[in-house]
């Protein structure tokens, strides 16, 4: 939930629940994939890679154990068989490389190749586990290389996960009945919605930030920084620790700064474990209730 993700210390790596860290790790392989593809200029099978090794927290790479079934969960029946070997799950996937990264030899829109590239992945689950979550970066990451994204911001997973009967079903029906159009329609659908709800989400943060802005300029103007500002949005919560190494305060500085700004009713100050975390209320409900924008 969101309680427990932001009751989890990614400083320190204390989390909450197992949920919480598998959510940070996704956040740190988007991040280092990003970083990569923007460097790089390609996406390759060793950075496919290695985004699933953060992903999963270890290195076992590419399937080498045959036995992989995809079944129904309600009804334990097998609906797909993926390629078995090592060597077969190389080959498909030195084969992907390829499409991602060759326009030449294909000149189809970059949305419509994204579809086509998560279709892929997927029926190739070249992963022992993890498939999904590194799929949908691959999404993202795709976007970027193709300069459609100077951010990686569209949260596709959100769409999947509250359609998922229709993105299972569509998947499948590929494979049995090659309905590709079908499918890529159904990613599209999900690309236009995700794009609208971020955008809202941008307007949202910054609408709070100026008015957030306004009230530390006029009523605290002694301790108002943009970096100050800036720290506030980072995240839905701080803390001393990331005020003094982002604004370069001491302690006692970062704490009488933070605490005016609960008092101004700003942030919410509350104590989890030994730390004491400042939640930006405002900034908390707005993630929070993504789903009724």
């Amino acid at each position: 939930t969101h309680d427990e993700l932001f009751q989890s210390d990614y400083a320190t790596q204390n989390f909450k629940t197992l949920a919480s860290k598998e959510v940070h790790n996704y956040a740190e392989a988007l991040r280092w994939g990003f970083q990569t593809v923007k460097q790089k200029g390609f996406l390759s099978n060793n950075h496919i890679t290695e985004i699933h090794a953060a992903i999963e927290q270890n290195r076992a790479g590419f399937r080498k154990v045959p036995g992989t079934e995809l079944k129904n969960d309600q009804t334990g029946e097998v609906v797909y068989t993926p390629p078995q070997t090592h060597d077969e799950i190389v080959a498909h996937m030195n084969n992907l490389e390829q499409f991602i990264n060759d326009n030449a030899s294909c000149d189809w829109d970059p949305l419509v190749k994204m579809a086509i590239i998560h279709h892929q992945f997927e029926s190739i689950h070249p992963f022992y586990d993890g498939n999904g979550r590194t799929g949908r970066i691959i999404n993202i990451l795709y976007l970027v290389k193709e300069g459609m994204l100077n951010l990686p911001i569209l949260y596709l997973s959100r769409y999947i996960n509250q359609n998922k009967a229709d993105y299972y079903r569509l998947l499948q029906k590929v494979r049995t009945e090659n309905a590709w159009e079908e499918w890529v329609l159904y990613m599209l659908d999900g690309v236009e919605q995700t794009s609208l709800q971020t955008i809202k989400i941008i307007e949202g943060i910054k609408n709070l930030m100026q008015s957030h802005k306004d009230r530390i300029r006029t009523e605290l103007p002694k301790i108002y920084s943009q970096d100050l500002l800036n720290n506030l949005f980072r995240h839905p919560y701080t803390k001393i620790d990331f005020v003094m190494e982002e604004i370069k305060v001491g302690r006692k500085t970062a704490a009488k700064y933070l605490d005016e700004l609960d008092k101004l009713g700003l942030v919410n100050k509350q104590k989890i474990w030994k730390d004491n975390y400042y939640i930006n209320t405002d900034l908390y409900n707005l993630l929070r209730n993504v789903g009724n924008l």
